[in-house]
């Protein structure tokens, strides 16, 4: 019985993981990483000023979108 619900429970993070990831919920933290790894010398932006810029470019360059 343990064994299933073991399975039950990673299977339940795996999904949770996946639906987190399709709806960028690890970017702002992956763009933080990138930032202190490639241009340590650049400020990093708190996590509402990079959400601001992200929503602002998509909204100013529409291309890969359906509608």
């Amino acid at each position: 019985m343990r064994t299933g619900t073991n399975r039950l429970v990673a299977a339940a993070r795996a999904t949770l993981w996946w639906l987190d990831s399709v709806v960028g919920g690890q970017d702002y933290q992956r763009y933080v990483a990138h930032l202190r790894r490639r241009h340590p010398d650049r400020p990093v932006p708190t996590e509402r000023e990079y959400w601001r810029e992200r929503h602002a470019h998509a909204e100013s360059n529409p291309g890969g979108r359906c509608c």
